[in-house]
């Protein structure tokens, strides 16, 4: 998997617009988990996946590679998706673009929050924003890029 350019902010929203779910079961959260795993195993991408509903956790899965740093990132981006109901790498690059950073600017413990690419929100049409999916292990815009794709598939499923 190449590097992806940086999206702009614009391309971020329109990416959680186009990213709306109309529902998301618990086997929803299964059939996303192991897309997800897919992926990455089909990349050898040494990641952790992790999928919640509120404050449930319905799938999680590491992959070979991963370690338990992983689930530390994991904790600290989706945290950032919970508080702003937006991706975590919206996030950080709206704070970027105000040449200021997250971690000096936002006030919030960088060890409990972390504004890196990787998690997004799962919203569902009508309701909001419900859970998230959360991938860790690659470079903050490779994560974020295979959680986009992994969910434009379970979308088109």
């Amino acid at each position: 998997m190449s590097t992806p350019d940086a999206p702009t902010i614009a391309e971020l929203e329109e990416q959680e617009r186009r990213l709306t779910l109309p529902r998301f079961t618990h086997a929803d959260a299964w059939s996303l988990g192991t897309l997800l795993v897919e992926l990455a195993r089909d990349r050898d991408a040494p990641v952790a996946v992790d999928i919640r509903r509120g404050g449930q956790q319905l799938f999680h899965a590491a992959l070979p590679g991963s370690t338990q740093d992983n689930d530390a990132w994991i904790d600290r981006k989706r945290r950032v998706v919970e508080r702003y109901a937006a991706s975590s790498l919206l996030v950080g690059t709206r704070f970027r673009a105000k040449n200021i950073t997250f971690e000096e600017s936002s006030r919030l413990d960088p060890n409990t929050y972390a504004a890196h690419g990787g998690a997004f929100p799962i919203t569902v049409e009508g309701v909001g924003v419900i859970g998230t999916v959360v991938v860790s292990g690659l470079p903050q815009l490779e994560d974020h890029a295979l959680v986009v794709e992994a969910l434009t598939h379970f979308k088109d499923l």
